[in-house]
């Protein structure tokens, strides 16, 4: 796309300064157990219902993969679906290629899902998605007995039906809860056990969900294992709101003088939420109240208000468990006291963006000082100044910079935001209803 067209597609939005921000929001559900919910859902026998669930271009896209493969899903209203259940062998083949669109989750848990069945399939993405690194997937799958055709490591990726799937122990040497849930997915098909190991632990939403689905599995922190053999049967799943969602609105209001914002519901899996640790040692005023369990997940209301933060060398022990909320880090770290210094985070540099890359340049033009690593970044906070910088299609950079806006000298224009749409719809109406002043350009 190119000329005329291209700017029509594109979505720039200028972000000036604002706040306090006050109020109380619920923001949407949780991804990545939306993504699980429709899978787990689809493979069980009976019908489940979704509320809470994600209306966003990925989970969407997810939703559309499943209806290919014969699965009927039902919206009785905005934020809930109704799926009937094929059973573990009831997926058909789809005839064309499956659209994972931005997803890199669905499109590596699918692949999992994929390598045990009858038929052959296809797994496309969009530009960015195509871009990202399958090899970390596909390669133990294949140990397991899977056969997969990549474009050198990157999508599309083709799945050959009819393979005969073996269990095995595999020590991951990344910390990725989408490799994990791959091989899961892929055990559920296998003859044997099927055991994950990690250098980390990572989100436990696939194994949580396994359980509540009523298949046998073994988990604690940084490991898992499942035998094939079992059934899954229907179950009622209520998401909870998105943590990474409510990162955006936990680093505005501390940013923001004045700011009271009560967040509601928000998920709080113990593997999910480095950066609210990472905040605190910040000096951020963050309060959890009213916990409780939804949908087998640990879920509580936030309460945060405006704090000076300072500077910190953020411990590399909550990197897993804050690796999609980095560049709201990045935006607290610039608009802090001091020097923060972030190590053992290469995993960003494979997301939707270069997150270190892109971070690190749109800081720079806003007038902070950023030292790049391969795999992290000293950033020297105190002042943010306006200027333009690019979303490069990553939804969770551009909302990162919509939060600089807040307080920068003038405002920032953030170009290339239409991707915020992925995982995060009426995040413009949201922010301003609690005191953003946040616009198209």
């Amino acid at each position: 796309m190119s000329g005329a067209s291209d700017a029509a597609w594109r979505l720039d939005w200028i972000s000036r300064p604002a706040g306090p921000l006050r109020g109380t929001l619920a923001v949407p559900g949780d991804k990545s157990v939306s993504h699980r919910a429709l899978m787990l859902g689809a493979l069980a026998e009976g019908d489940s219902h979704i509320r809470g669930f994600l209306e966003g271009e990925d989970t969407r896209a997810t939703a559309a993969v499943f209806a290919q493969l014969g699965v009927s899903i039902e919206t009785p209203a905005p934020g809930e679906r109704l799926v009937h259940g094929v059973g573990l062998h009831g997926l058909r083949a789809a005839g064309r290629p499956l659209d994972c669109g931005n997803a890199g989750t669905g499109m590596r848990l699918l692949t999992g899902l994929l390598a045990g069945q009858a038929f052959d399939s296809t797994l496309v993405g969009d530009e960015s998605l195509s871009r990202r690194p399958m090899r970390r997937v596909t390669e133990p799958l294949e140990r397991m007995g899977a056969r997969i055709d990549t474009r050198e490591g990157l999508p599309p990726l083709h799945l050959h039906g009819g393979r005969r799937l073996e269990g095995i122990r595999y020590e991951s040497p990344v910390a990725s809860a989408q490799v994990k849930s791959a091989l899961l997915l892929a055990g559920l098909y296998s003859q044997g056990e099927t055991e994950v190991l990690e250098p980390h632990p990572t989100r436990d939403y696939t194994e949580r969900m396994l359980a509540a689905f009523g298949w046998p599995i073994d988990f604690a922190p940084g490991r898992a294992r499942l035998a094939g053999g079992y059934t899954l049967h229907a179950t009622d799943v209520q998401v909870p709101a998105d943590f990474s969602s409510a990162a955006f609105f936990l680093v505005a209001a501390s940013l923001a003088p004045g700011s009271d914002l009560l967040l509601r519901a928000v998920g709080l899996n113990p593997r999910r939420t480095g950066l609210l640790q990472a905040l605190r040692l910040m000096g951020a005023d963050i309060e959890v109240l009213d916990e409780r369990a939804s949908g087998g997940e640990p879920v509580a209301d936030l309460r945060v208000r405006h704090a000076p933060l300072h500077g910190v060398e953020l411990p590399e022990a909550l990197v897993p468990d804050m690796i999609d909320e980095f560049p709201a880090l990045f935006v607290a770290a610039a608009a802090a006291r001091g020097t923060t210094v972030i190590r053992g985070a290469a995993e960003l540099r494979v997301k939707e963006s270069d997150r270190i890359a892109t971070m690190a340049a749109g800081l720079r033009a806003l007038g902070v000082t950023v030292q790049e690593t391969p795999d992290g970044a000293e950033i020297a906070g105190g002042t943010v100044g306006s200027g333009t910088v690019q979303g490069h299609g990553d939804h969770r950079v551009a909302m990162s910079f919509a939060v600089a806006g807040l307080v920068a000298d003038e405002g920032v224009r953030v170009e290339d935001c239409r991707n915020v749409a992925t995982s995060f719809p009426g995040f413009v109406e949201l922010a301003n209803g609690c005191g953003f002043a946040l616009a198209e350009a």
